[in-house]
């Protein structure tokens, strides 16, 4: 072992793509391990190098963020290293927890880069769409934006696994722990840890490439050396609109956001461009402040309402001020006043983020019961909105978008979709069931099972399954502590208390009501019209009907969980036992990534799953023709189908490692192309996805028809028309016979010979 290294402020101390020469323990200071668009800082215990040792080169550089001593410990090879981890038990171990925490921490930022990419991307569509707008009113033709259409999004198909972060952040703690001495005395399972560990690091790190690379791909569509750019685009049409127009601010507020976004987040630190961002923002002031002053003025900033002030006491004194967990709560809310990093894997911050958890669901369950007796003052309800608890963590600005929307939340849920405060008293007046819990067991199956244990009577089954309060605490129970994690998204640092820190998003952006929901529920109709349909006897019109089967459509129940995140998450696809009934859906109040994508991924989820639930065991068996059992044939043996080229069998297995190995995440997959792309005729899956797809996800009348013109949809739209001809032809002889009979023609055979034409109304 060397003697220890000084470096000051600022020093480099490895290079990314330096030969890797020696690992180093950090023994003060602060280190920064930079990776494409970002650093985390490694402290004292930390290790240097130690994702890195499965490579001959550092893929992360490093810099002393502040003076910082470090050992060396000579490094050359993974021979070298068992030498090094059986001579020194306690630096395997320290190697091994500061492994854990890096890995973590990429995998975390992974989770943010990718949504900040995608968020990104999406607003470059929005602002080109504004842009294209904007030269409509002006009668000019809209100039064409060099790169935006030859964006390689292939870059930002891969995501990180969500589990992952767990994984390691558990394995750091056991290794922290008395346990992690007789673990780390196993040399072959710490060798084992250190090339997996450094095998996922290595991932992380190619998937922050990736996004990086993306967002440096978007940065050169806005700004260019040349000028000609959708930068240079945008400031010259801010200048050809009318002063004080809502044009003006609206795009005056985009190139300041452009500014800042490609700024921070694509490296765009180029002299020339600052100054050119500083130039338009001097020559910008001067036309808004002349606009100003002509219409008298700003408006000053807007005051905190006073209702919102000791936020955190009005919300702990109706909850019940003699309560525990209240208490605690409190006490904990204040000491997260106090962090910097609410976020930080640092074990002082997750303990009080675990403890928070555990208090938040027992005063939410106070909360809630409460309103039902007494009405909530406005910070209570938006706790139960929002899981908002504090002025000061919540921000002034945020705290009071939240106390607008909330006070306009009233009659807001229904038509299927529903606040989780709604959601619940809906559940307490006996309107809805209590949702599954994580082992798929419903509350009247619960209760059930409690009887045939002789645990209850009969009397007290029927008891419990009317108790509204149960109800709802099976719920609180199960459901809501599962979905508001899951839908957060970042499950390692989940904490469900609204924070201006932890906002990766602007809420008033990001909040997801009827209309959002049922935009995007629209556009995937468009195209799978079938999507939720059920096949089902007509059973007001048994006697004339018979066995004949009908399909109904039952759109989803969205329940709106109070939190910000990036994921959703469908439930259950039936309610209880009834397959005509309602799936049940869970997403973020407010949700910060792709509403349109998100949509499309639930509806290829409830697909998947209520094909299953209708073909129950034999799901997968292909001599029962369902979507399943065809789409997990063509996957298992696409090896063996001559019907595919070799790039195409390449592609799939490339797709398959993608999707984890699974069949279901893969179908999922190949849906969002076939709603975004193959429902537009511009095709991107293999001949033999697609014919399974359209067989079960047919497009509706009008889009077949458009569509069809393209020789690659014209054999699959045809050979569904004949299908569709044939089962209509029998249902026209139904009508026929019913007619010469003299019987009314019920109102669902008509709507049956709609549905098989392609005719539904949306």
């Amino acid at each position: 072992m060397a003697e220890t290294v000084e470096y000051k402020r600022g020093q480099t101390i490895a290079e990314a793509g330096g030969a890797m020469t020696s690992l180093g323990l950090v023994i003060s200071g602060r280190v920064a391990a930079v990776y494409p668009g970002g650093a985390m800082m490694l402290e004292r215990g930390d290790v240097i190098g130690i994702t890195e040792v499965v490579n001959e080169v550092h893929f992360l550089g490093y810099k002393a963020a502040s003076d910082a001593t470090v050992i060396p410990y000579p490094y050359s090879n993974l021979e070298n290293l068992e030498e090094l981890m059986s001579g020194h038990m306690d630096f395997a171990r320290v190697s091994l927890c500061s492994m854990f925490k890096q890995i973590t921490g990429l995998l975390g930022q992974c989770q943010i880069s990718e949504i900040h990419t995608g968020d990104l991307l999406q607003k470059m569509g929005r602002d080109i769409s504004f842009y294209i707008d904007i030269c409509r009113k002006l009668r000019i033709k809209a100039k064409d934006i060099e790169g935006a259409a030859e964006l390689d999004t292939y870059l930002i198909e891969e995501s990180s696994d969500t589990w992952l972060a767990d994984y390691y952040s558990g394995l750091c703690k056991l290794y922290q722990s008395e346990n992690g001495k007789a673990v780390t005395a196993d040399l072959s399972v710490t060798m084992g840890m250190l090339r997996k560990g450094s095998l996922d690091a290595r991932k992380a790190y190619q998937l922050l490439d990736n996004y990086f690379s993306f967002r440096q791909e978007l940065g050169a569509v806005y700004f260019k050396q040349s000028g000609d750019d959708l930068y240079g685009t945008l400031t010259e049409t801010f200048f050809r609109l009318k002063p004080g127009s809502g044009d003006m601010a609206d795009l005056r507020k985009m190139l300041t956001r452009i500014g800042e976004s490609y700024y921070d987040e694509a490296g765009l630190d180029d002299p020339e461009y600052i100054k050119r961002m500083g130039e338009f923002d001097e020559k910008a002031d001067k036309v808004m402040e002349a606009s100003s002053q002509a219409l008298g003025g700003t408006e000053s900033e807007e005051a905190l309402p006073e209702e919102l002030i000791d936020s955190l006491d009005t919300i702990a004194e109706f909850a019940g001020h003699d309560s525990e967990d209240v208490l605690s709560f409190k006490a904990h809310i204040m000491d997260l006043r106090k962090i910097e990093d609410p976020e930080s894997i640092e074990d002082d911050i997750s303990d009080l983020r675990k403890e928070i958890v555990r208090e938040f669901y027992q005063v939410y369950k106070l909360v809630f019961f409460r309103s039902l007796e007494t009405k909530p003052p406005l910070p209570a309800l938006m706790f139960l909105y929002f899981g908002y608890a504090d002025e000061v963590l919540a921000g002034k600005r945020y705290s009071s978008y939240l106390a607008k929307t909330a006070a306009g939340l009233e009659g807001f849920s229904g038509a299927g979709v529903y606040t989780f405060y709604d959601w619940l008293r809906l559940i307490w007046s006996g309107k809805k069931d209590p949702s599954r819990d994580d082992f798929d067991t419903d509350y009247t199956d619960t209760i059930h099972k409690m009887k045939i244990r002789n645990e209850i009577d009969p009397e007290e089954e029927k008891r419990r399954l009317a108790d509204g309060n149960a109800r709802v605490n099976f719920e609180l129970d199960n459901f809501f502590r599962s979905a508001d994690k899951v839908t957060y998204g970042r499950i390692t640092n989940f904490c469900p208390v609204f924070m201006e820190k932890t906002c990766i998003k602007e809420p008033s952006g990001t909040f997801v009501d009827r209309d959002v929901i049922n935009v995007a529920l629209d556009k995937i109709r468009k195209v799978d019209y079938t999507a939720f349909y059920r096949e089902s006897l007509d059973q007001k019109n048994l006697k004339v009907m018979g066995k004949e089967m009908i399909h109904i459509e039952y759109l989803p129940d969205f329940i709106l969980m109070p939190n910000m995140g990036t994921r959703a998450v469908m439930w259950q696809e039936i309610e209880g036992k009834l397959r005509n009934s309602p799936s049940r859906m869970a997403i973020s109040i407010f949700h910060a990534e792709d509403i349109m994508n998100t949509m499309i991924r639930l509806t290829g989820e409830f697909r998947w799953e209520m094909c299953k639930r209708v073909q129950g065991a034999r799901w997968n068996d292909v001599t029962e023709h369902s979507l399943t059992s065809e789409y997990f044939d063509y996957v298992q043996f696409y090896r063996k189908n001559r019907d595919l080229s070799p790039e195409i069998k390449e592609k799939i297995r490339t797709a398959l490692q993608r999707a984890k190995n699974s069949y279901k995440e893969m179908f999922v997959r190949d849906y969002l192309l076939w709603i975004l792309y193959e429902g537009a005729g511009s095709p991107r899956l293999n001949r033999v996805a697609r014919q399974i797809i359209y067989s079960y996800c047919p497009f509706d009348k009008d889009l077949a028809a458009r569509i069809r013109t393209n020789p690659i949809y014209t054999e699959i739209i045809d050979r569904g028309e004949l299908r569709k001809a044939q089962k209509l032809h029998h249902l026209e002889q139904i009508e026929k016979k019913l007619k010469n009979s003299g019987l009314q023609v019920p109102e669902t055979l008509i709507g049956e010979m709609d549905y098989l034409s392609g005719n539904v109304r949306k």
